[in-house]
């Protein structure tokens, strides 16, 4: 039996979303870390609507097909569209960078401590 027919899909929800989120946090270290690369644009990643719409999708479906789509789901990277206000074609805006890292580390925080919370529940559930 696998962990989501013991757990169900929420751990693996939780694990799905935790790795989105790390992935945001290094993209978002990474355009801090190139703020003076000339020419540098900068790069963020999403993930949320299409996750949402994935789940809601099969939200009529099986546990097993919810924890298809959910080891399924993926994040995407993307450039800035954004026009530099810069000479050297870079358009890394530092202050933008800070909230969205502030931002990612707050929501990362809030996952660990949901499955964290998940854990707790199903460890009073076993000692009864």
């Amino acid at each position: 039996m696998s962990m989501n027919g013991i757990f169900g899909n929420s751990i693996s929800m939780a694990e799905k979303a935790l790795g989105h989120l790390w992935s945001r946090q290094q993209v978002t270290l990474n355009n801090i870390a190139n703020v003076e690369t000339p020419g540098y644009k900068a790069r963020y990643v999403t993930f949320e609507d299409e996750f949402r719409s994935r789940l809601q999708a099969s939200r009529h479906g099986t546990s097993k097909d919810m924890g298809k789509v959910i080891s399924s789901s993926r994040y995407f990277t993307h450039d800035t569209k954004n026009e530099s206000a810069r000479m050297d074609g870079n358009n890394v805006n530092l202050d933008v960078e800070n909230v969205e890292l502030a931002r990612t580390n707050l929501q990362y925080q809030y996952q660990v401590s949901a499955l964290n919370s998940e854990v707790n529940r199903l460890r009073a559930v076993i000692k009864g």
